[in-house]
């Protein structure tokens, strides 16, 4: 690892700048308004949990129904920093869960190319590749559109296979 005191220096010049602290503030601020629009709009059919920071490297918020929570499972709406795109995960309360409900789902089309589990999820699907944050409000409607055709799919292949191979949930 690179001398600690280094880049430390080089992360207080690049906030020095300000591009960085103005982009993260603005991207937090934008995730709590998509939030809050999901809670106002979205309430009757999900619980959402408060919005999350991660460590500069994801900002997300949590929201389940009694289908999922029934199954100890929850989905996330995800804004991945890193690669600057927006997700929808599928995870699970525990990982002995999200064990199980790997292995039920690895084959699905958003795990086929994988040949081991996410690190913090079940399932990963991009539904924003190259958000453009000069339309703020454009942006909403298709992260809004995308994310309940993603939870709708993801929701129903569960039932699907809640009726076959129900994992047995400790």
């Amino acid at each position: 690892m690179k001398n600690l005191n280094d880049i430390v220096a080089v992360y207080q010049n690049e906030l020095r700048k300000g591009d960085i602290l103005v982009a993260y503030n603005e991207l937090v601020k934008f995730m709590m308004n998509t939030r809050t629009e999901k809670v106002k709009n979205l309430g009757h059919q999900y619980s959402f949990a408060k919005m999350l920071h991660g460590y500069l490297d994801y900002t997300y918020f949590y929201y389940t129904n009694d289908f999922l929570k029934s199954k100890k499972l929850k989905l996330g709406l995800v804004l991945n920093h890193l690669d600057m795109r927006f997700e929808v995960w599928l995870l699970g309360n525990t990982i002995p869960i999200q064990k199980e409900y790997w292995n039920l789902l690895k084959s699905t089309k958003w795990n086929k190319d994988k040949t081991e589990m996410p690190q913090y999820s079940i399932i990963e699907s991009v539904i924003i590749s190259k958000p453009d944050f000069n339309d703020l409000e454009l942006l909403s409607q298709h992260i809004h559109l995308n994310m309940m055709q993603v939870t709708d799919e993801i929701i129903a292949l569960l039932k699907m296979t809640q009726q076959t191979d129900q994992p047995e949930i400790k």
